[in-house]
C-alpha cells in the first residue's frame, strides 16, 4: 500500500491530465506515494475543460465568495478520491499540488482549517479566501510563481506568503525569473524535493 497521495489540482479550462506528468516525474523520488490528477467538477464554461469555480463577472470584490461557494464541490470531489484511495484517516500523508486556480482552492483548503494535509505546492496562485482564515495546523507551503506571469501577478504569492506566514503556515516561496503563467522545470524539481521532504517518514 501506497504511504502518501498527492492530488493534484489544474488550472481553469484545463483537466487533470495537464498535471500528470509531474507525477510520473516525481514518481522517482516518491516511490511509495500514489499520484491523481482529477479533473475538476465543473465544465469550463469557454470551451471545452474543467474549473473549480465560474470566471463570469469575477472581481477582486467578489473572488472570495466564489471561492467559499466553490468548496462544497471541492470537498465533494477530494472526500471521495482520498476514501477510494484509503487516506480518509490519513490526511497527515497527503499533499494537494495546485496550479493556478487550482492553487487558489489548494490554499484555500487549509487556510480554511477544512484539510489538515501533510503539503501543499501552489504554482502561479493567489490567496483568495474569505476572511477571518482560520488554519488548523502549520502546513509547510510552497509557493512558486513566474517573474513574468500575465495571468496572475507573481505580486499575488509574494502577499499570499506575508498572510500565511503571519498565520503560523511555514512558508517558502520562489519567484522565477524571466517565466510566465506556467510550471518549469526547474519549479517542478523545487517541488519534488519539497514534497519528499513534507512526506518523508521515519525509517
Amino acid at each position: 500500500m501506497n504511504q502518501n497521495l498527492v492530488i493534484m489540482l489544474h488550472g481553469v479550462g484545463s483537466n487533470g491530465d495537464d498535471l500528470a506528468p509531474l507525477g510520473q516525474l516525481w514518481k522517482k523520488t516518491l516511490s511509495n506515494t500514489q499520484f491523481i490528477s482529477p479533473n475538476a467538477p465543473f465544465p469550463f464554461e469557454y470551451g471545452p475543460g474543467y474549473e473549480w469555480f465560474g470566471l463570469t463577472g469575477v472581481t477582486e470584490h467578489n473572488r472570495a465568495q466564489r471561492v467559499k461557494d466553490a468548496r462544497e464541490a471541492f470537498d465533494r470531489t477530494l472526500n471521495q478520491l482520498v476514501g477510494d484511495w484509503g487516506f480518509s484517516d490519513r490526511l497527515d500523508r497527503v499533499a494537494f499540488v495546485g496550479f493556478s486556480q487550482g492553487s487558489i482552492m489548494a490554499l484555500d483548503a487549509v487556510v480554511s482549517g477544512r484539510w489538515p494535509i501533510a503539503a501543499v505546492v501552489a504554482f502561479s496562485g493567489r490567496l483568495s479566501s474569505p476572511t477571518p482564515l482560520t488554519p488548523l495546523t502549520d502546513i509547510p507551503l510552497l509557493l512558486i510563481h513566474g517573474e513574468e506571469d500575465p495571468v496572475i501577478p507573481p505580486s499575488e504569492s509574494t502577499l499570499a506568503a506575508e498572510i500565511l506566514q503571519g498565520e503560523g503556515f511555514n512558508v517558502t516561496t520562489i519567484i522565477q525569473p524571466h517565466l510566465g503563467h506556467t510550471v518549469s522545470a526547474e519549479g517542478a524539481q523545487i517541488a519534488g524535493r519539497f514534497l519528499a521532504q513534507a512526506l518523508a517518514t521515519e525509517e
